[in-house]
């Protein structure tokens, strides 16, 4: 990584009880662009990394009282983010796998050679500002680029925070559409957790993972004997959310006879249990979400016009990771504190490499897949940074860095356009220009990829 940050800004410690070899390389390291510290013992080395802040320290490993492993250790308990730079002219295996388990971040043989110093300095110097560029972005995970664990700096992302703000304390119905990984059920909690409702039930149910028979009695119970196999009286999951919130998921999958028991619970909040003659009344805040086009499927007959209406009355549309790829840094960073946690394993984090690689990545799979890919490679992963080639072969192989528009007049919207514009046109080549197939691939419906098609000027590479 090359940085951002000016030479002269560096503060470098370095640590020699050979003075004249001590100001010599001082000298040199001030003609490079640093501001230079220097100490000649290990005490005074420790006694200014107390009391001041250096962005690397460089120690000799041979003095003659304490040695510089003592500093490390020191520096390590004091000041652990700061990088360690270890000289020596006894090197040996040995010392080296010592030096590496104490935390230092490199170990160089004098006598020292210039290039390879200055080589050795900018790689820890590189690593530091990853290091601060990690806690920078923890730090907006705590400010205003998260709703309760979900994450966002994109500008489309903070405008779905804004109307769930303004709607979570209301009891209106909210259809969330996009994608499947865009984090939909994430969002439904959220909302519930900001309302009013946050101490009552939160009752969630994937309509499109049961059948119909059995779905109509999830949600709103049966009476004992009302089919085969219903042995007792069983409480749905409308009355179980009464007071709180219920999420519906997959909607779009609910059948016709089905969409009318839901547009009646909507409109009169009444129902009554399969078998059963008693209505029951429920005050329950209502959340849908769909990753289908529920406009395409109104219009084809698959989903009542009503209904569509009745649940569109707040619509957060969540966009795809590839549509938002900015965040990707932002997202990892969260997933790799969250998952180091979890897993117990101490990761300092990805490097560019890697980041750049994972942002030009498609993602069918959206935030989930990055979680998962996030996960695998802490796992996998033997040192404390996670490099390029930790990351699946799929990612590391589909992941050609794609070309972003240089020019400054240009929105980042607009210049986001053309990396969505190669993603597609690649992806469309590799399925012979069939929209089906290709919009499966991307994790999107037809209509959707119509419609980036079109706006990005390439619906006439397959007018059928």
């Amino acid at each position: 990584m090359k940085s951002t940050k000016n030479q002269s800004t560096y503060s470098i410690l370095l640590v020699d009880d050979d003075q004249r070899l001590l100001e010599s390389m001082a000298d040199w390291m001030r003609s490079l662009g640093y501001q230079m510290t220097t100490a000649v013992s290990v005490e005074e080395g420790e006694s200014l990394v107390q009391s001041s802040e250096f962005d690397l320290i460089i120690t000799d490993l041979r003095f003659d009282e304490l040695d510089g492993f003592e500093l490390l250790r020191f520096c390590k308990r004091n000041s652990p983010e700061t990088p360690v730079l270890l000289l020596t002219g006894y090197a040996s295996m040995d010392t080296g796998v010592e030096a590496i388990r104490a935390g230092a971040f490199d170990l160089l043989t004098k006598p020292i050679i210039d290039q390879e110093l200055q080589i050795a300095i900018e790689r820890a110097l590189n690593q530091q500002q990853v290091i601060d560029e990690n806690n920078r972005l923890k730090a907006e995970l705590d400010h205003r680029f998260s709703l309760d664990g979900v994450v966002g700096y994109d500008e489309s992302m903070k405008r779905q925070f804004e109307i769930v703000e303004s709607v979570a304390d209301t009891k209106a119905t909210i259809l969330i559409t996009g994608e499947s990984g865009t984090g939909k059920s994430l969002i439904a909690r959220s909302i519930h957790r900001a309302s009013s409702r946050r101490k009552d039930p939160f009752v969630e149910i994937a309509c499109g993972a049961l059948p119909e028979n059995l779905l109509e009695s999830e949600l709103f119970g049966h009476v004992a004997g009302s089919f085969t196999g219903a042995t007792g009286n069983k409480v749905g999951k409308f009355k179980q959310a009464d007071g709180g919130t219920i999420f519906l998921d997959e909607i779009g999958t609910a059948s016709q006879s089905l969409q009318v028991k839901l547009l009646r619970v909507l409109q009169d909040f009444e129902f009554e249990p399969v078998g059963g003659t008693t209505t029951h009344h429920v005050d329950t805040r209502v959340i849908l979400a769909t990753n289908e086009d529920l406009e395409t499927a109104v219009a084809e007959g698959r989903f009542r016009q009503d209904l569509y209406y009745r649940i569109n009355v707040i619509n957060l549309e969540l966009p795809s990771l590839r549509e938002r790829s900015s965040d990707v840094p932002l997202l990892i960073e969260h997933f790799l504190a969250k998952a180091s946690d979890q897993l117990g394993k101490k990761t300092r984090g990805f490097d560019e490499e890697a980041i750049a690689q994972m942002q030009a990545y498609h993602w069918p799979g959206n935030v989930r897949e990055l979680q998962n890919v996030v996960e695998r490679a802490i796992l996998l992963s033997r040192s404390e940074w996670i490099r390029l080639s930790d990351l699946p072969t799929t990612l590391r192989r589909e992941s050609a860095p794609l070309a972003i528009a240089s020019d400054i007049r240009k929105t980042l919207k607009e210049a986001l356009e053309e990396p969505e514009r190669q993603i597609i046109l690649r992806v469309l080549k590799e399925n012979h220009y069939n929209r089906n197939e290709t919009a499966e691939w991307l994790g999107i419906n037809r209509t959707t990829l119509y419609k980036k098609m079109k706006k990005l000027g390439l619906e006439e590479l397959c007018p059928n």
